[in-house]
């Protein structure tokens, strides 16, 4: 969800949207990307998968952490990604 508590509507709004968040808790913590050690994705829709994709590379970059995707569902019917993020200073 962003900060107003919306949610977009598309899994490539979502995915930015989440790795926007990941981010803002890694600074939070005086971190950035290059401290992730692992990530986990969990995507309800496995049709979704290439949609977020782009989202992912952009943030990462070159970056390469532990990863594990999950086809599972959410919480929240609306949501269609999820992040764990795990960071080490």
């Amino acid at each position: 969800m962003d900060t107003d508590g919306t949610t977009p509507s598309t899994m490539a709004e979502q995915a930015r949207l989440a790795w926007r968040n990941v981010a803002a808790q890694l600074s939070e913590a005086g971190m950035g990307f290059d401290n992730l050690v692992k990530v986990t994705m969990i995507i309800p829709d496995a049709a979704e998968i290439p949609a977020s994709r782009p989202a992912r590379a952009e943030a990462l970059g070159d970056r390469r952490p532990a990863s594990t995707l999950i086809v599972a569902g959410l919480a929240n019917p609306a949501w269609k990604i999820e992040i764990e993020a795990i960071a080490c200073a």
